[in-house]
């Protein structure tokens, strides 16, 4: 009870750094979603292209469609994060596509295109790197004592990393021969 008592005066600090920490965190998700938002602002002039030529791969189309549709449905980072996902998995098929469509690369509108994709998917990585460095010192500075007598008082919430979807940690399969 004494510790309790004499740690009490300390949970003020705390209470500050966890309202400076959360607002840091909402600012470096707000760039996430900037960054997403500009890759689903590229995805259909994308796919429109890549259309052209490999009309057939219609189930690929589709599922970027449907992940740019519950991307800008999320109404959570969780969400978010789920759909973001979805859609980095859907991107990882239609480069296979491309793999199998040599003529599709030399075209010089897709490689624009790409250009632009690979640029966003670098800035996006880099926005996620920087939230995720926001919520682990954020979470970090929650289970620390005094600071975690704040915590309970307040009941700050725990944030999620932007992790990776398991389909990221697949090894690629490059086939020079056949389509498949």
């Amino acid at each position: 009870m004494i510790l309790l008592l004499a740690a009490l005066p300390l949970t003020g600090c705390s209470y500050n750094r966890f309202v400076s920490q959360e607002e840091a965190i909402k600012a470096q998700w707000a760039q996430v979603q900037n960054q997403l938002q500009r890759r689903n602002d590229l995805i259909p002039n994308l796919v429109e292209t890549v259309k052209g030529y490999a009309a057939h791969e219609e189930g690929v189309y589709k599922d970027i469609a449907d992940a740019r549709s519950r991307l800008l449905a999320a109404k959570s980072p969780d969400e978010t994060i789920q759909a973001a996902n979805q859609q980095t998995t859907a991107l990882g098929r239609l480069m296979a596509v491309v793999e199998n469509y040599p003529q599709l690369r030399a075209n010089e509108q897709f490689n624009r295109l790409m250009d632009e994709l690979s640029g966003t998917e670098n800035r996006i990585a880099v926005e996620r790197m920087r939230y995720n460095e926001a919520v682990q010192a954020y979470n970090t500075s929650r289970r620390q004592f005094p600071a975690n007598i704040t915590n309970k008082i307040f009941g700050f919430k725990d944030y999620p990393f932007f992790e990776a979807p398991e389909s990221a940690r697949e090894v690629p399969k490059v086939n020079f021969g056949t389509k498949q």
